[in-house]
């Protein structure tokens, strides 16, 4: 029997309205690029001439096109895992295919994670800092340490309030974007010859340092990472079309940005901010307080990116175990305490550290490169597994590596700058995803397995036996066994060997994490009529393994179609129609005192080992009722392959 329920997409429907609310969730990180993109150039040009501002502006206008415009929204956003996008859903898509390449989705992922904790710092930063043209006085670092600790704070309370207005913060914003670029356009039209890239290879050719000016460009599509990975929230056509907007109001920003620096070439100091030198005086401070909003709403965006990322990593087998928690009602929000925290501490040291968000774009940008290389491996990867002709996609492949590499070379340069903090942490990230997978991976290749109809009539006869004591009336094991047919031998050591177990019902779950985001099925295996049963579960990566309830659910189900007695089995309380008693037993397996792994095993087994006492139980993490439990340890190891005879002595 299967009985299937499939969560749909919590994705927004086409029209002008999810193309309002797609702004408000997409393009917060790439949409404030202008705070500080210009201002970093500014900061590596030791001459303004008009031909380096026009290449500067070109390189920013055919950055956003080639990889922006071309690789994630044309090409990037069609790799969708049933609606679904980012690095993680990407490498879903191909890992039973090239299970080797895990290694490009867990760098792409914790380089992600490492340098958007950089976003919201700089972003706040940069916005407040504008309040520097009406008080030069002003204590930035206390404002901006007392927004972040307010907007994490708020997350443990959900954010669905916050969500419905991000939407019309984010138009008011672009609008100023393009407003303010566009008469500042006015004043110096030759600004136009930048969508020319000839200005872009002059500069590049030209300039001294032009190379390494790169890194500061790059700093323009530092989102774009963002439209993939909420691909399930909005929607490629919302997606797709709303960048037609957004796109060409940071193009009249950026021009009018040039347009304005070549203006007052000789008034421009180390401290100038040519975003907030756009607007006449008396708009500084509802320029400000616009910029403000703009930066919770992107900071917002980097941080419920980050649960989702850490969630994925979960589901996968990259990460320990969590708590997550769904503070609202609002499908796909949740909230994951531990990563809350983190991110806070870490955002309020990189503001303490840093000081100046110009300080902060010497270090930004660096990290995200290593993720933008990675999403291109791994979607020529995933081109090649649906038999795209391998030249269009060695062409696209060397095209976009190229222009990447580059970045990244660029962006090297930044490490002595501040750009090592974020290695650092991608580094950290890295060793735990690293060590948690294969210390997995090599338990699982350590699991003994044993043919299950060969003990069926065993735990028939146990099950009838009444000189065993009854242990439950329902009796349920988490199995990990895909073949219905095999079952781990530690199970059957747990109910015939270390304590025999008498039930009247031997339950088997199976809990498969599946390709498909939102899949949520079930299939009922009857392996002996009314006594011995298994269920397999189909879950979604993207949902959460609440198998409590859904195991509830699938009991009820079958008590409708008259498949199983839940009844209890004792005649004062059947006789009343009361359910009977169900009791899970959880199998932890210890490595055996008795066995070793090789050196290099045993390294990650240990490591493995101590990453485990930093997450959740496994019971948690199934969303098991703790009140009916029992957790028993087994040798991971359950057999011996020593040679050693004794020898007895009279």
């Amino acid at each position: 029997m299967k009985s299937k329920s499939v969560v749909s997409s919590h994705g927004v429907k086409f029209g002008v309205a999810g193309m309002l609310v797609t702004m408000g969730i997409v393009y917060g990180d790439i949409g404030t690029s202008p705070l500080y993109v210009f201002r970093a150039i500014l900061n590596g040009l030791d001459v303004i001439k008009n031909e380096y501002i026009y290449g500067a502006v070109s390189l920013i206008i055919w950055t956003l096109t080639l990889l922006t415009t071309i690789k994630y929204v044309i090409i990037t956003l069609r790799a969708d895992n049933k609606g679904e996008g980012g690095i993680f859903s990407l490498f879903a898509l191909i890992r039973r295919k090239a299970r080797w390449a895990y290694i490009f989705a867990i760098i792409g992922g914790c380089t992600l994670l490492a340098d958007g904790i950089i976003t919201p710092s700089i972003t706040v930063v940069s916005a407040i800092e504008g309040l520097r043209m009406i008080n030069p006085e002003i204590y930035v670092v206390p404002i901006a340490i007392a927004i972040l600790i307010g907007l994490f704070s708020i997350q443990r309370f959900g954010t669905s309030f916050l969500g419905k207005a991000f939407g019309p913060i984010m138009l008011i914003w672009f609008s100023m974007l393009g407003f303010f670029g566009f008469i500042n356009i006015i004043g110096h039209p030759d600004i136009i010859k930048a969508f020319n890239p000839y200005y872009g290879f002059k500069f590049l050719a030209e300039y001294p340092d032009g190379f390494v000016l790169l890194g500061a460009v790059f700093l323009c599509t530092t989102g774009a990472e963002a439209l993939y990975s909420d691909l399930g929230h909005c929607g490629i056509k919302n997606i797709r079309m709303s960048w037609i907007f957004v796109k060409s109001m940071l193009i009249l920003n950026y021009l009018g940005q040039g347009a304005w620096i070549i203006g007052h070439a000789s008034e421009i100091t180390k401290s100038t901010n040519p975003f907030f030198s756009l607007m006449p005086q008396w708009f500084v401070l509802p320029g400000v307080v616009i910029a403000a909003f703009a930066a919770v709403v992107a900071s917002q965006a980097l941080i419920s990116g980050s649960y989702t990322l850490i969630s994925e990593a979960i589901s996968l087998n990259f990460w320990p175990k969590v708590q997550i928690k769904y503070p609202t009602t609002v499908k796909g929000q949740l909230y994951i305490p531990s990563l809350n925290t983190m991110l806070m501490i870490a955002c309020i040291l990189v503001v303490l550290f840093f000081q100046e968000s110009n300080k902060m774009d010497a270090a930004y940008g660096l990290s995200i490169t290593v993720t933008m290389l990675m999403t291109t491996v791994l979607l020529s990867i995933y081109l090649r597994t649906k038999r795209t002709n391998w030249s269009l996609v060695a062409i696209m492949a060397t095209v976009f590596l190229t222009i990447e590499i580059s970045f990244l070379l660029a962006n090297l340069t930044k490490f002595f700058h501040g750009g090592w903090v974020t290695i650092i942490i991608a580094s950290i990230l890295l060793v735990i995803m690293f060590i948690w997978h294969n210390g997995r991976k090599l338990k699982f290749q350590l699991s003994e397995y044993s043919d299950v109809d060969s003990f069926l009539p065993i735990l028939k006869e146990v099950s009838e036996d009444l000189t065993i004591p009854k242990y439950a009336t329902n009796l349920v094991y988490i199995t990990r066994s895909t073949n219905i047919h095999e079952i781990e031998s530690k199970i059957i050591y747990s109910i015939v060997n270390k304590q025999p177990k008498r039930a009247d019902v031997y339950w088997f779950i199976h809990v498969d994490i599946v390709d498909e985001p939102y899949s949520s099925e079930y299939k009922v295996t009857k392996m002996v009529d009314q006594k011995v049963i298994r269920i397999d579960f189909k879950i979604g990566f993207r949902v959460e393994p609440r198998i409590n309830y859904f195991f509830r659910q699938v009991c009820q189900d079958m008590v409708q179609k008259n498949e199983i007695d839940i009844l209890s089995r004792y005649e004062s309380l059947r006789k009343n129609n009361l359910q009977g008693d169900f009791r899970f037993v959880v199998i932890d397996r210890i490595q055996n005192f008795d066995f070793d792994f090789k050196p290099y095993d045993q390294f990650i087994m240990d490591l493995y080992d101590v990453l485990k006492r930093f997450g959740i139980t496994e019971i948690k993490a199934l969303g098991l009722d703790t009140s009916n439990i029992v957790v028993e340890k087994v040798p991971l190891i359950m057999s011996s392959n020593d040679n050693i005879c004794l020898s007895r002595v009279d």
